[in-house]
């Protein structure tokens, strides 16, 4: 498997770190920021994102895999995560530019986040709908792409299904009856319509996110005016959406294409 071709930090923290891996050639690509998932939990880091960051590269793409800090986790969870990933999407292309001049092409970088990681890309795409005094809050629409691969985009129906274990609770510090300021805040599906051009993808057979949680966000965003594709993979699982070799390759490669126009 390639290895990544440099690590930056984009932060003070050992888990403030991004891998880059380049495309072939010299000349400039697209931008490309992948988002990890594995229901926010310390034990799944980025490393097991490497044949799917590799698979971009060769695609053509500039690929800046991205490490934050999960629960369990020294400062992970609420507000923790958060705050890393509000972090390294402000300055995280700007240190992958600097680091290769010329190799990044201007224009949308497109947020890849997968299961938990397609949570933490919607929301940070939607930080100009937080509230004014939110320390996350950034005063303009970002010039970002959104694709979500099988992501948990509606922190309420997570909690409801106990998506993870309730994973959604561990990362919030409870219920959204307990804590309804936090999610408020933290679910993407509240925080519509964002104005950013956004896919989803997500496999029919799908058990650890059913796809569910894809469809209630869509409509969401319909109902909010915005209009957020959703490409439906029959008879795919939860983790063929992270694998090069799957059937659904295509479909991923496909929809970051369409999020980045």
């Amino acid at each position: 498997m390639r290895t990544p071709d440099l690590t930056l930090s984009y932060g003070p923290l050992p888990e403030h770190v991004v891998d880059v891996r380049l495309p072939a050639g010299a000349g400039a690509a697209p931008l490309v920021v992948v988002v990890h998932g594995g229901f926010w939990k310390a034990e799944w880091d980025r490393s097991h994102t490497a044949p799917q960051s590799a698979g971009l590269a060769a695609a053509g793409y500039v690929v800046a895999t991205v490490e934050y800090r999960r629960v369990a986790m020294p400062g992970g969870g609420w507000p923790g995560t958060f705050d890393d990933l509000a972090l390294l999407t402000d300055t995280v292309p700007g240190l992958v530019a600097e680091a290769f001049p010329g190799r990044v092409a201007p224009g949308r970088t497109v947020l890849v986040g997968h299961s938990a990681g397609g949570h933490l890309a919607a929301w940070v795409a939607s930080r100009h709908r937080l509230p004014a005094g939110s320390p996350w809050r950034r005063a303009t629409q970002p010039t970002v792409g959104v694709v979500s691969l099988a992501g948990v985009l509606d922190l309420r129906l997570a909690d409801r299904l106990g998506l993870g274990g309730h994973a959604t609770r561990a990362l919030l510090g409870g219920t959204a009856d307990e804590v309804p300021q936090r999610y408020a805040v933290a679910d993407p599906a509240g925080l519509l319509p964002t104005g950013v051009p956004t896919v989803l993808v997500h496999g029919s057979r799908d058990e650890a996110v059913p796809l569910e949680v894809s469809e209630a966000y869509r409509a969401a965003a319909a109902a909010a005016g915005q209009d957020v594709g959703l490409r439906v993979l029959d008879g795919l699982d939860h983790m063929a959406l992270v694998d090069p070799a799957s059937p659904a390759w295509p479909t991923v490669l496909a929809a970051i294409a369409e999020a980045q126009a």
